[in-house]
C-alpha cells in the first residue's frame, strides 16, 4: 500500500467536513496514511478552537473528533528530531510543519495539506533530492 503523509490541515478538512475536505478524500482513499505524532494534539486544538467558535455545535464537533481517532486508519510515525531544526529554518517553517515534510522526505511519500507554505516546501526539498 502507498504511503502518503497527511497534515492536520488536511485531515481537520475532513474530520470536521468541511466543503474543501473533499478534495482531499481522493489523495487519501486507499493509502497508507502516516502523520507525527503531534498530530492529534494539532487535531484536538482545532476541535477546541472550533467550539469555541461555535458552541452550540460543540457536541457534535466533539463527536467528529473522537469519532475520528478511534476510526482513522492513520500510523503515527517518529521524525528526525535532530535534523527538524535546520530542515524548519532551511524553509522557513516551524518544527512542526518540518515534521510532516521531514516524514514525507524520508518516506518518499506525497504530502497532503492546505498549508501553502508547507506544500511549497515540499515541492521545493523533493526537487533538491532529485
Amino acid at each position: 500500500m502507498n504511503v502518503t503523509v497527511v497534515d492536520c490541515s488536511a485531515l481537520a478538512a475532513v474530520v470536521f467536513e468541511e466543503d474543501w475536505g473533499a478534495e482531499v478524500l481522493p489523495q487519501l482513499k486507499g493509502r497508507r496514511l502516516i502523520a507525527p505524532a503531534l498530530l492529534p494534539f494539532e487535531l484536538a486544538q482545532v476541535c477546541s478552537t472550533k467550539m469555541r467558535r461555535h458552541p452550540a455545535q460543540g457536541a457534535v464537533l466533539l463527536d467528529q473528533f473522537v469519532a475520528a481517532l478511534a476510526q482513522l486508519s492513520l500510523d503515527l510515525e517518529p521524525v528526525g528530531f535532530d535534523e527538524l531544526p535546520a530542515l524548519a529554518g532551511r524553509h522557513g517553517l516551524s518544527c512542526y510543519d518540518a515534521a510532516y515534510l521531514w516524514l514525507a522526505l524520508a518516506h518518499q511519500a506525497p504530502l497532503v495539506t492546505f498549508d501553502r507554505k508547507l506544500a511549497a516546501a515540499y515541492l521545493k526539498a523533493a526537487k533538491e533530492i532529485e
